[in-house]
């Protein structure tokens, strides 16, 4: 790869939360990450200064908010370390005299608190955009928010992309003759619409109930699945519950093949050996989230591609929406 011009107004950084997602980004560019230098104090404070220079630049940090980093950065952090590292890129970059500040956060962290739905609790989801604008960033590129309305909290632009655009790609190449897309929940039932829409499948809906949090229980199955090919969508798998408790309900109902797809794989303890366990023949999972291990049921799909098109497109003014057409 060329080294970048010096009158090229783009650089790209990488946050340790997803370098190879970030890598993949510059690669589909087609050009390489900016240096910067991310450390920690024995004491966990986090270190951060751009090793060349940003002024007047279109600056982007990639910089995914999961509950830990990779295994080989540094051992993994608390995902408030990730955030604190991204505030902190925003703040260097802003100081450095950057033209304009692109935060690239494929998954967004604290989205699932978007709201008050309980006395004396905290909406996170609003914290973390209040943060990130008082720390000086200009606009932000994420994907499938838990809450599409957290683009509300922010008083900067935020571009919203979607995973479907990848997926539906993987999923055409299914054989659909037979094939149901089949809401895990009510909330994910807009979301399981559009997939089937785009692809030309049937629909149905598991209605469950959650008696704590983390733990699902189905109750009963809206639509026909029996001999059935299925597809089970949500936008993020955490412990697993909710996907496999789903697809052996759909199993014992008389589905056949059970693919399962999300856009962020968390994958909290104990969601892989619930996985492997589970009836699902697998799981297909974007890269917004680095896996802590493989999984012989696990695939991985990029959506670097789509990263790299938004981000030539911010610094061209083009427009973002037109990424949304599948």
């Amino acid at each position: 790869m060329q080294p970048t011009s010096l009158d090229d107004p783009v650089a790209i950084f990488a946050g340790r939360s997803n370098p190879d997602l970030a890598r993949k980004i510059s690669v589909a560019h087609g050009k390489d990450l900016g240096e910067i230098v991310l450390r920690d104090f024995s004491d966990g404070e986090i270190y951060v200064r751009f090793d060349e220079s940003i002024r007047g630049k279109d600056v982007f940090l990639v910089q995914s908010t999961q509950p830990q980093r990779p295994a080989d950065q540094n051992g993994g952090h608390p995902c408030a370390d990730n955030w604190m590292e991204l505030l902190l890129m925003v703040d260097a970059a802003k100081r450095a005299s950057a033209s304009r500040i692109t935060a690239v956060i494929p998954y967004f962290g604290y989205a699932r608190q978007e709201r008050k739905d309980q006395p004396r609790v905290s909406i996170a989801a609003k914290l973390m955009a209040d943060m990130l604008t008082s720390a000086g960033v200009d606009r932000v590129l994420t994907m499938d928010l838990h809450a599409p309305q957290i683009q509300g909290f922010f008083d900067v632009p935020v571009d919203h992309l979607y995973a479907s655009v990848v997926l539906n790609d993987y999923f055409r190449k299914m054989d659909r003759s037979n094939l149901v897309v089949v809401a895990p929940d009510a909330g994910s039932l807009g979301r399981s619409r559009g997939y089937a829409k785009r692809i030309g499948a049937d629909l149905a809906l598991i209605d469950k109930r959650r008696p704590r949090q983390n733990e699902a229980e189905v109750m009963n199955i809206v639509g026909d699945v029996a001999g059935r090919n299925v597809i089970l969508i949500d936008d993020i798998v955490d412990t697993a519950g909710t996907l496999t408790t789903g697809a052996n309900a759909l199993r014992e109902a008389g589905a056949q093949d059970i693919t399962a797809a999300c856009t962020h794989a968390l994958l909290s303890d104990p969601a892989y050996e619930r996985i492997e366990r589970s009836a699902l023949d697998r799981l297909v999972v974007t890269d917004t989230i680095p896996l802590r291990r493989t999984a012989d049921k696990i695939e991985v799909v990029s959506v670097a591609g789509l990263f790299s098109d938004a981000i030539r497109r911010i610094y061209t003014d083009d427009s973002i929406s037109t990424l949304f057409v599948d």
